[in-house]
């Protein structure tokens, strides 16, 4: 009988419970919450990145909050690990991001202690590309063990999906006219002997057998990966050098993978390592994409089975009309051509519009691609079939 009061006092408990955690516990909270054990021990590793700095006199409710881990890299460390032990990955990982972001800890991650201590995921990578220029030897193995361990993750996640829709469009592509029962591709059969269809028997007279061909006996596709590498895109730069490593490892894929900011750097010979290729990266710097793009024009052979992947944010420090002649030429000699304003799974990105607009203008809409999604753009442009492009 006395069940039902028990479960609503014990819920709103925890709903004063969790506000107190949010809220950090000011005199003005309003929840008269006190913690102890781990709840306590939870809400000190919140108030280090989240709650006032001691000694600057802004507190709750008189102006930005400050965090207060100070520069000591021990208390650091006793940090990264007490929020690994109070909080799932997922949230470790956002903590992480915003400590390195609001208190400054770049340069602590030149530490090796400190790389063993966080958990690793694509942000971290990027952060760690950032400071590769500046990274001592003595830390530089330790980053390449964090960012293989995010890179040997991802290829798990995206590499079998990939080979898999991409080997699938390859034969799709290779088409042949007399195809043995099991290659005939039905559907376009069926549409291409439309004209024979006779309405008394209600069938279609396939005179003419379209089928797939065979990808190991059909022509190379090739692709060409242009990467934009500076600092906005940093995650993007993670996610292509996984999938570039993926790409050159298909038979039927002649993959080339250039990276660019003012400069064009081509990291082909680096695609059997993704992590090799994140190296050779240096994010950060201008952009300047008709020179990229004047580069990888100049490295297609057969336009007709080319699919050009530019992945930028567009905002163009070089040659802007110049920029799009060269994707109108690459087009009109029949390229394929794909502009990804992001790959990554962090939401809308930030874009030049004018430069986006142009492009579709000329028949390239620029669009914003999920990993997930990548696999299915590229079997499309493979394909050339219109592109399965997000609603914003």
């Amino acid at each position: 009988m006395n069940t039902a009061p028990a479960t609503r006092t014990t819920g709103a408990d925890e709903r004063l419970r969790r506000w107190r955690l949010v809220l950090g516990g000011e005199g003005g909270d309003g929840t008269g919450c006190a913690l102890a054990g781990t709840d306590a021990a939870m809400d000190r590793t919140l108030e280090a990145l989240y709650g006032s700095r001691p000694g600057t006199g802004r507190e709750r409710g008189g102006g930005p909050r400050e965090g207060g881990l100070g520069g000591s890299a021990p208390r650091v460390a006793r940090w990264l690990g007490d929020i690994r032990t109070y909080f799932p990955a997922s949230v470790v990982q956002v903590m992480q991001r915003d400590a390195i972001d609001r208190l400054g800890l770049s340069a602590l991650l030149l530490e090796p202690e400190m790389l063993e201590a966080v958990e690793a995921d694509v942000h971290l990578v990027g952060t760690l590309l950032s400071l590769n220029r500046a990274m001592p030897e003595t830390t530089k193995e330790t980053a390449r063990a964090v960012v293989r361990k995010v890179v040997r993750d991802l290829e798990k996640r995206l590499a079998t999906r990939t080979r898999a829709t991409l080997s699938g469009a390859l034969d799709r592509s290779a088409r042949v006219s007399r195809p043995r029962h099991h290659d005939i591709d039905w559907d376009r059969t069926i549409r291409a002997n439309l004209k024979n269809y006779l309405p008394e028997y209600r069938t279609v007279v396939p005179e003419r057998l379209v089928g797939y061909g065979r990808a190991a006996q059909s022509v190379k596709k090739e692709v060409i990966l242009c990467i934009d590498q500076s600092g906005s895109m940093a995650a993007s730069v993670v996610y292509a050098s996984v999938f570039g490593a993926v790409l050159a490892s298909m038979r039927a894929l002649d993959t080339r993978l250039v990276v660019f900011d003012t400069s064009v750097v081509d990291l082909t010979e680096q695609l059997t390592d993704p992590v090799d290729v994140l190296f050779g990266t240096q994010l950060g710097g201008g952009t300047d994409i008709n020179r990229a793009l004047a580069y990888c024009q100049s490295r297609i052979t057969r336009p007709a089975e080319t699919v050009v992947v530019l992945i930028s944010d567009l905002y163009e420090g070089g040659i802007r009309d110049e920029m799009l002649k060269r994707v109108a030429a690459m087009k009109a000699s029949g390229v394929q051509f794909v502009t990804l304003l992001a790959l990554s799974d962090e939401g809308a990105p930030a874009y030049d519009g004018d430069h986006a607009a142009a492009l579709a203008a000329l028949g390239a809409p620029a669009f914003a691609c999920t990993p997930d999604l990548f696999p299915e753009v590229m079997a499309a442009a493979l394909e050339k079939r219109p592109l399965p492009i997000p609603e914003a």
